[in-house]
């Protein structure tokens, strides 16, 4: 008898603990998936938040162009003597605007000016235009030299050694970088560039701009 009716009470017992187990094990299921669900969403969150900041730190950022002469060639060049100072002649300049940025970079136009001793010899108007994003603009234009005349106590001097140091300067260079075609940052430089004049060969030398 104790078999006949002891067997149901065992078999409900072990259905008992199957279901407990699981249960169990469907509970730890769901924890596992919730973590690693949890563990997707922190991961992706570093990321974007990597994303922003290299963004930010980069394409985002809008440095100043840079402004410069690149080179030039001397044509006609004409120097006076100690007695009677005087320089004549003609720069082909090649000029050129960098542009760092993610974004074009509209600029007005601007003067330049050459000088010696604070003198003017030559001055020409770079026309407005634009540099595209990391590239260099650049601008080839006829320089037309003129020194009637010097109060420069150093010209002797500087005849002798034949060479003639010259400051090539600037107004400022205004102009808006456009970023992601909406975003536009006012951006602005001067030129401010020495070089040397070398008479004999008439050609520049040591261009050097800040």
């Amino acid at each position: 008898m104790a078999d006949k009716y002891g067997a149901p009470a065992a078999n409900s017992i072990n259905n008992s603990d199957v279901e407990s187990s699981a249960t169990a094990n469907s509970e730890e299921l769901r924890r596992k998936k919730r973590i690693k669900y949890l563990t997707y969403g922190v991961v992706f969150v570093v990321f974007q938040t990597i994303v922003i900041v290299i963004f930010s730190l980069t394409i985002m950022k809008v440095k100043g162009p840079k402004f410069r002469v690149r080179s030039a060639t001397v044509e006609n060049l004409s120097v006076g003597s100690s007695a009677s100072p005087s320089l004549s002649g003609i720069f082909n300049c090649q000029f050129g605007v960098k542009n760092t940025n993610f974004g074009q970079y509209k600029y007005d136009n601007v003067t330049v000016i050459f000088a010696y001793k604070g003198t003017t010899v030559g001055e020409v108007t770079v026309p407005k235009s634009k540099a595209n994003m990391l590239s260099t603009k650049k601008i080839n234009l006829r320089v037309d030299l003129s020194l009637p005349s010097t109060t420069s106590s150093e010209w002797n001097s500087d005849l002798s050694s034949g060479i003639l140091p010259l400051i090539a300067t600037s107004s400022r260079l205004n102009g808006k970088v456009t970023l992601m075609f909406i975003m536009k940052k006012k951006k602005s430089t001067q030129m401010n560039c020495t070089m040397e004049l070398v008479i004999a060969t008439q050609s520049l030398q040591n261009i050097k701009c800040k």
